[in-house]
This record gives C-alpha cells, sequence and structure tokens, in this order.
C-alpha cells in the first residue's frame, strides 16, 4: 500500500471544494454521472479506432445505493485508470485527464463528444462525503485493478485490490449532513434532472412495470392480466429528438419530445423550430413555441440548456434574447462548459452568436411561415401575437425581420400586415394633417357603441388586446412614417380623425356657461372635466374619454415601463348639438334639469363600465321612474 499527499496549492482545498465550487451540492452526481459517461465515451473511441481491441461490452452506468452502508457508488465500465494516471488525474489536480486526451486526439472523429470534467468535478464528490474511494481497473493491457481513498484532507492510500471488471467505480461515503442523498427519491429526481439525456444508459435500482401475464392468464373480459414486475431502472433517453437528423423525425416525433420534457403539459405545441449549427459554433436544439398566454411570467424558465446532452441550467436569459424565453425546449452547445456563472456568459463571444443566430432562426421560421401559408398563420396569430410584440419591443434586429409577419386583426376578423393596413384606410382615415390614424379597441364586446359609431362613418377598427399593446403602438408610432394609434373611445370620432370641415355648434358660449355649473355640480371635479363639442346630432348627448396619451401611459406604468403617477383623469364630452341637450336648457325647474344630466351622465358612465355600486343601483331605480 502506497501513502501520499495530493498536490494542491493549500490544505483548505476541500472545505474550499465543499462549500463554494458549487453551489448546489445536488450537482455533485451530475459531475460523477458525466465523467463516467465521459470514460465510457473514451473506451468506445478507442475501440473504433483500434487503440482498444478487448470486448467492450455493455457501456452503461449504474448508480448504487446502500442505505445501510450509507454509501452511494457510480461504476462504469469505461476506460479505468492505471496507478499512474491515478497519481496524475487525481492527486495532481490541476491536470484534466479529458483535456489531455481530447488535445492528443483532436480533429478525429468523436473526440469532441467527450465531456471532459475529470478533474475537479470529480472532487465534487467530497461536498457530500466525509470519506471518498476510486476503485478501477484500466482497459490497458496487463494494468493491475489498484484503490484510491481520501477522507477529505490532502493525505491518501493507494493499494492493490481484487476487481476483474474494466472501468470505474466512485464509492461515496455519505457525510451526516447530507444524508439526503441517500434517499433513493432524492437520487432519482437529481439524475432525472441532470443525467436524463446522457448518451449512455444510466441504471438506477429497479422500478415497477406493468406486462402481459406470461401465462396468458386472462380477465373477466377476456383480456390478458396485466401483472406488475420489477424492471431495470434506466433514468435516460440516450438518443432524445434533438440529436437526430430533422429528416428522421415526424410531426408525432417532436410533439412525442416535447410531452417528454414537459410530461404535465396537456397541448402540443403550434411548432418546433430544429436547430443544427456546427460552424463557427456547435449548437443542436428544438425550441417549442407553445400557447402563449397573456400572463408572460408563466411562460418563462422553460428552455433547458445542455452541454454534450448534459443539463446545465434551466435560466438561459444570458444564452437567448429576453423575448425568446417565452420558447420552450432545448439548446445543446459543447461550446458552453458545464460550470458557468453569469458573468461569463454574458462576456463569451460563443454565447453572443448563439444568441444572434436563434433570434435570426426564430424570425425566419416565422417569415417563412406567413410566407408559405398565410391563412395558417392567421389561425395561430392569436397565440403567436404576444410573443411577437415582446421580440420586436426587445430586440431590434427581429423588429425589422418582424415587421413583415406582424399581423393586426380588425373587429370584424380581418388580418393584416402593418403596410395592408396603411394601404386599406389611408383613403378615409387620413386626418388634416397627412396622418393615418389607427383606430383600435382592446375590448370591443364592452365598446360597442364606440366601435359601432365608427363603422357607420365607415372607418375601420383594430383589435388590439394584451399587456404589451401600449408599449407596442407607441414604438410603432416611433418607426412607421405617419400613422398614430387611438383608442375608439379616447375622444370624439371628429377629435380622433379631425378633417377639414368643421359641425357648427346648436350651443351658444352663453348656452355652455349655464350648463357647465349644472354639470360640475353633479360629477366629481377632481376625476372629471367637463368639455362641450360641436358633434353630430346623431351621436350620443354624452360620452366619457380619457386622453389616449394619458391611458397609454397609465397602462405602461401598470407593466412597469413607465415612471411616475399619471391621475385618473376623464373627459366628460357634452355634444352641444344633441336634442336632449338643449332639452335640459329648457327645463323649468332645477331638480329637473339635475335629474336629466344625472340620467345622461350614469347613460354614458354606464356605456364605458364606470357605473357600479351605489350610483348604478340609484341609476336603475332612476330609470324605473322615468319609464
Amino acid at each position: 500500500m502506497k501513502t501520499g499527499q495530493i498536490n494542491v496549492q493549500t490544505e483548505n482545498i476541500f472545505p474550499i471544494i465543499k462549500k463554494f465550487l458549487y453551489s448546489d451540492h445536488e450537482i455533485f452526481l451530475r459531475e460523477l454521472v458525466s465523467n463516467a459517461v465521459d470514460a465510457s465515451q473514451k473506451v468506445k473511441f478507442l475501440s473504433s479506432n483500434g487503440e482498444f481491441k478487448g470486448e467492450l461490452g455493455e457501456l452503461q452506468v449504474e448508480v448504487l445505493l446502500n442505505k445501510e452502508e450509507k454509501t452511494l457508488t457510480i461504476r462504469d465500465r469505461g476506460v479505468g485508470m492505471t496507478e499512474e494516471e491515478i497519481e496524475k488525474y487525481i492527486n495532481q489536480i490541476a491536470f484534466s485527464g479529458a483535456e489531455e486526451f481530447v488535445e492528443k486526439y483532436k480533429g478525429e472523429e468523436g473526440a469532441e463528444q467527450i465531456i471532459g470534467h475529470f478533474g475537479l468535478g470529480f472532487y465534487s464528490g467530497f461536498m457530500v462525503s466525509d470519506r471518498v474511494q476510486i476503485q478501477t481497473l484500466s482497459h490497458k493491457e496487463g494494468a493491475k485493478p489498484v484503490q484510491w481513498e481520501s477522507d477529505g484532507t490532502p493525505e491518501f492510500t493507494i493499494q492493490e485490490i481484487e476487481k476483474t471488471d474494466r472501468g470505474t467505480d466512485i464509492i461515496l461515503h455519505i457525510a451526516e449532513d447530507s444524508i439526503e442523498f441517500l434517499e433513493k427519491d432524492r437520487v432519482q429526481g437529481i439524475l432525472s434532472k441532470y443525467c436524463k439525456f446522457l448518451p449512455h444508459p444510466i441504471v438506477f435500482g429497479t422500478k415497477t412495470d406493468y406486462q402481459d401475464d406470461p401465462n396468458g392468464e386472462k380477465d373477466d373480459d377476456g383480456k390478458v392480466k396485466r401483472v406488475a414486475v420489477e424492471v431495470v431502472n434506466q433514468v435516460n433517453n440516450v438518443s432524445p429528438a434533438w440529436t437526430k437528423a430533422p429528416a428522421d423525425l415526424s410531426k408525432d416525433d417532436y410533439d412525442g419530445f416535447y410531452r417528454e420534457l414537459y410530461p404535465s403539459t396537456f397541448e402540443n405545441p403550434l411548432f418546433h423550430i430544429h436547430l443544427n449549427v456546427d460552424y463557427p459554433f456547435n449548437l443542436t436544439g428544438i425550441l417549442y413555441f407553445p400557447k402563449i398566454s397573456e400572463n408572460i411570467e408563466v411562460q418563462r424558465n422553460k428552455i433547458n440548456l445542455y452541454s454534450n446532452q448534459v443539463f446545465i441550467t434551466d435560466s438561459v436569459e444570458e444564452i437567448v434574447p429576453e423575448f425568446l424565453t417565452l420558447l420552450h425546449g432545448v439548446i445543446d452547445s459543447p461550446d458552453i462548459p458545464l460550470n458557468v456563472s453569469r458573468s461569463y456568459l454574458q462576456s463569451d463571444s460563443n454565447v453572443k452568436k448563439i444568441s444572434t443566430h436563434i433570434t435570426k432562426k426564430v424570425a425566419d421560421k416565422l417569415g417563412q411561415m406567413f410566407k408559405n401559408d398565410r391563412k395558417d398563420f392567421e389561425d395561430k396569430w392569436a397565440d403567436l401575437n404576444v410573443f411577437v410584440q415582446y421580440g420586436s419591443l426587445s430586440d431590434d434586429k427581429f423588429a425589422e425581420k418582424a415587421k413583415n409577419f406582424t399581423l393586426m386583426k380588425n373587429t370584424d376578423g380581418e388580418h393584416f400586415t402593418i403596410e395592408d393596413y396603411k394601404e386599406k384606410i389611408a383613403t378615409l382615415q387620413t386626418n388634416k394633417d397627412e396622418k393615418v390614424v389607427i383606430l383600435y379597441s382592446n375590448e370591443p364586446e364592452e365598446q360597442f357603441g364606440f366601435v359601432q359609431k365608427a363603422k357607420e362613418r365607415g372607418y375601420d377598427v383594430l383589435h388590439l388586446a394584451g399587456p404589451l399593446v401600449p408599449h407596442w403602438i407607441s414604438k410603432m408610432e416611433q418607426s412607421e412614417e405617419n400613422i398614430s394609434f387611438a383608442r375608439v373611445d379616447s375622444d370624439t370620432l371628429d377629435n380622433l380623425i379631425q378633417k377639414d370641415e368643421e359641425i357648427p355648434s346648436k350651443l351658444s358660449k352663453e348656452d355652455e356657461d349655464t350648463l357647465k355649473p349644472m354639470f360640475e355640480e353633479i360629477v366629481d371635479k377632481e376625476k372629471f372635466s367637463i368639455q362641450f363639442e360641436s358633434m353630430n346630432s346623431a351621436d350620443a348627448p354624452i360620452i366619457i374619454t380619457q386622453p389616449e396619451f394619458v391611458r397609454r401611459m397609465k397602462e405602461q406604468q401598470q407593466m412597469g415601463g413607465f415612471m411616475g403617477a399619471f391621475p385618473d383623469m376623464h373627459n366628460i364630452v357634452v355634444n352641444a348639438n344633441h336634442e336632449k341637450i338643449s332639452d335640459i336648457l329648457s327645463t323649468k325647474t332645477k331638480k329637473s334639469q339635475e335629474r336629466k344630466i344625472k340620467q345622461l351622465t350614469d347613460i354614458a358612465m354606464l356605456a364605458q363600465g364606470m357605473l357600479k355600486g351605489e350610483a348604478l343601483s340609484k341609476f336603475i331605480e332612476r330609470s324605473i321612474d322615468l319609464v
């Protein structure tokens, strides 16, 4: 037996590993299983190029739990190690076996598939163990099996042992403060999270499965009975969909993989994008468009980042632009190391290239779908709308491409691009300043009266709803020449689309001065401003509006995009040409005048959904009396 000291710069290396090497201690299992897969990949590679001539056998990795002995073992049948290699790769932790291996075989097919974290990754086992053993037999002819052991101090022992199977066992003697890792469900959960798609079978104990009765026994319905049997529990899919060629996958394959990623999801995605890049960086993956609800936050963190099929994180904000975090799926790039910090990701040039490439692929896919089958694209627009608006707001390059496939739907259910729509409404909805005014409604049912009045004038009204609309229309006004958006209830139609002609007023200045105090006595002057407008006599006697600018700023503020508070002010617009307004002037008693003003004002409030509680109850009683 040989003893010695691990070649480290400080005797405090183990406390540092335990506390700071990884922020989450469960990562140790990912590292050790990844190393075991790495060793399996190496021996497979050496066999393929003729350097290893022995029998490969099964190259599965086993995770063995012994609760009584308080051990967790990771076993592989990979390349194994000689005593000299243990000295080099374990005792001198500045070296990395995989890095040297990749350097030696650089350019040879298959070498780039090696994960390459044997070294510091191995020492992550000490985060949860008070003693670690390596029992290993190298693939090299004539090699002797050896055991390395350390209790978490720089001292170690190496001795020859009895072992006939090629490969390595890493035996972790779990520490008292980490006994959670002796629970079967906890270990299964970690393996499912980090090792779900590793390229060699990962086996962890057994599981109960149901199969046809081997004796053919039937139930009362004449069907062969299903019986419970214990089968090997393989935790991973070694050939996930993103590792295959798109030509080899059907829509059912893509949808099936989506459900494999998100078992609790019942809806299929709208469509997918298969990523496959080998220059100037390596990137594979599948991104899915889910049916995006208006609650954007619910959609986030559904993209999983992998490195050579090893799970890294589901927080990919530094890998993809913010708006693409609404997508679901997998990105796999060996150019991103397993142990990464956010600052590294933000500064890494490969990461920036990946981000740009994914944005381009998504925009190109949407543009292609729009061009190839516009009707199908329109059918999907309700689910794509929020995503495209978000992308256009947060990424200028995406916004430039998206202009060609961004759709707007009117209240008749017709879809238009911005250019289509400007052409449709240009003649009628251009104001005296030569600006095209786009009328819209966020709630066509609630704003039905306003929408109908606009249509009676021959105007068209868009249906624009969603949390991002206020920001999006502001951006459109900035990027497009000579257009403005106005909600159909934000002012009178004559003010929204001002023409050169003016409608004369039936009320004199004295009439308005007489009526204005009467209205001010009825309403809360802190919330409502009275104004008289010379409108069409067929229009409503009173309408309540909120200026487009004020309402839009308030909505943007609610979405967190604007500083400062905007007052909740509305305008009570009195139609100077309506007979009911003239009738108030001719009414003899002040009480009757007040009653009529109150009734007309409440009707206007009701039209805007602003009449509630006691005010609504009194309005109903008053209406019954009037009938």
